[in-house]
């Protein structure tokens, strides 16, 4: 889905928003109308308004006074209404229309400009199309099993406290959460509970994105030079996304632009209190080696870290199956 094709989809989700709040709106008035007479004889009364002001407008000579008459009457009108919808039990707003963006009433547009609920809703787009294309899949927290760590005690201890540590950071996700450090050797599962709280957070409506290190860099860096999509913008997805998960830090290829960009990403987003999950085979020692002191101190001053132990589980189901067809 290119630019236009995720402005136009925008657009139609935000339409249909707006539709559906008037549909509400009349089948309400339509349900009240039928129940209470005297409040359909009020309403009707109140429609008239207009009409009425247009004939005194209309007569000329001194109109303020009977304008005013008129909004009295409007407003007590309107004050009866609500009194009669309380007291049948129905909000006294229950007549009203009530958009889902306040701002701009779903039209996508406030003050001239696009609406924040519009840009929102490209970003989720944007997101969506991204994801598609990402290296890496979701995953739940149903298909991580700890019993590839039961030979080693110590290990299912630290591997069971780091699984319900993920699961309490997806159920309580807020956009104020932690952003997290997954280390440990390869295999152990930090691209997979990364990925499993990604899809618990999604359901809740947050925008996340996600994909490995060497992917998403790839991209920032085609459009920086301008051989990327037209009008594409994955830098600042990657800035402003809800939570942004990195897979794989450290595998990418080392170069100025990668590590600025690198920076940028975990930068601006701690500046802006946005939470980043970050996955790395690397040990603090070649983090340190390989990085900037200004983003190492970073990664360990400012991110709750999770250090994954046991044994290389894909070994593991690799020998098993072996085993198996023997």
């Amino acid at each position: 889905m290119n630019k236009y094709e995720q402005f136009q989809e925008a657009m139609r989700t935000i339409q249909a928003r707006r539709t559906a709040a008037n549909a509400l709106a009349e089948a309400r008035t339509r349900e009240v109308n039928e129940r209470f007479p005297q409040i359909r004889e009020i309403n009707s009364r109140l429609s008239d308004t207009a009409m009425e002001l247009f004939h005194v407008l209309q007569a000329g000579g001194d109109t303020q006074e009977q304008i005013e008459q008129i909004r009295r009457r409007n407003l007590e009108g309107q004050r009866i209404v609500r009194q009669m919808l309380l007291a049948n039990g129905l909000p006294e707003d229950y007549l009203e229309l009530h958009y889902t963006c306040p701002k701009c009433d779903d039209t996508g547009y406030a003050n001239g400009c696009y609406c924040d609920c519009l840009k929102r809703e490209l970003g989720r787009l944007a997101i969506e199309e991204m994801n598609r294309h990402a290296q890496v899949k979701l995953c739940s927290f149903d298909s991580f099993s700890l019993e590839y760590y039961r030979n080693d005690p110590a290990c299912y201890e630290t591997m069971r406290r780091i699984l319900a540590f993920c699961k309490r950071y997806a159920a309580q996700f807020d956009s104020h959460a932690p952003s997290l450090l997954l280390s440990g050797n390869t295999g152990l599962g930090k691209t997979h509970l990364s990925l499993a709280i990604a899809s618990e957070v999604m359901q809740k409506g947050y925008g996340v994105l996600y994909d490995s290190v060497i992917n998403l860099l790839r991209r920032v860096e085609r459009e920086h030079f301008g051989r990327g999509e037209v009008g594409a913008d994955t830098l600042e997805i990657l800035l402003t996304c809800d939570l942004l998960i990195l897979d794989d830090l450290g595998a990418e290829f080392d170069s100025s632009f990668y590590v600025s960009t690198v920076y940028n990403i975990i930068n601006t987003r701690l500046n802006c209190g946005l939470p980043t999950i970050i996955s790395t085979n690397l040990t603090h020692e070649q983090v340190q080696r390989r990085y900037e002191d200004r983003i190492v101190s970073r990664l360990f001053a400012t991110y709750t870290g999770l250090h994954f132990v046991g044994t290389d589980v894909r070994l593991q189901k690799a020998k098993k199956a072996a085993q198996q067809n023997v």
